[in-house]
């Protein structure tokens, strides 16, 4: 089956003081998605992101918004996500013992919908939905702070997330998160993931488009 690259850059990495500014070039830069971190310094050691800033991303670009909710009880933030302009709203298994019931209502907003798993997390805990996924991200390091070392080993947990969701006949996009760059996106791509948040790559780069360009192609080598 053909896959389609989506590189999506993380808000988490901007220079915020320029924020119109570096929306603009990756958007420009060819960006697929703009990914949005939502940190609650409970569910993980920071804070970051509300509804305020998706309603500004949501006026300054016309990319998706992937918003990664790690927060606790996600479900408070659904309603005021959805009427800010998320696009797709993705929670961790770890924080949504009714997944089924979150993925559903979100859905039920309208919006695309996913889970995420943290790199101990098993695959397993997403099995029995992943039929009604609009995504599933395997996170590459432990959430919470950006610029963080891939983990080599989810590498084979991202082969394993292809599978499954083959098996299951899901149309779910396989995304990873944390440690994507020029020396990792090419493992995550050849196990299976579609999808691909760069941070501080894309952002800390001297030419962002160059760099999006760059990450696109090093997976389109393999395709």
């Amino acid at each position: 089956m053909s896959r389609t690259v989506r590189i999506a850059p993380s808000l988490l990495a901007a220079d915020l003081g320029r924020f119109k500014e570096e929306l603009a070039i990756i958007e420009e830069g060819g960006a697929d998605w703009l990914h949005v971190d939502v940190m609650d310094g409970v569910f993980v050691p920071n804070l970051t992101f509300g509804a305020k800033v998706i309603e500004t991303c949501r006026r300054l670009t016309k990319l998706p918004l992937d918003c990664h909710l790690m927060v606790v009880e996600p479900e408070k933030y659904f309603d005021s996500f959805a009427k800010a302009g998320a696009d797709l709203i993705t929670i961790h298994v770890e924080t949504a013992p009714h997944l089924h019931r979150q993925v559903m209502r979100i859905k039920e907003l309208g919006l695309k919908a996913g889970a995420t798993l943290n790199p101990s997390t098993s695959l397993e805990t997403v099995r029995e939905i992943a039929a009604d996924l609009d995504l599933l991200l395997v996170m590459t390091v432990n959430p919470g702070y950006g610029a963080q070392k891939f983990i080599p080993a989810t590498v084979g947990k991202v082969a394993r997330a292809r599978q499954l969701l083959d098996a299951a006949g899901s149309h779910a996009l396989l995304e990873v998160d944390g440690g994507i760059a020029r020396e990792t996106i090419q493992s995550v791509w050849r196990a299976g993931a579609d999808t691909f948040v760069a941070g501080n790559a894309v952002f800390s780069a001297k030419d962002p488009k160059a760099e999006i360009a760059a990450l696109r192609a090093l997976c389109a080598e393999q395709a």
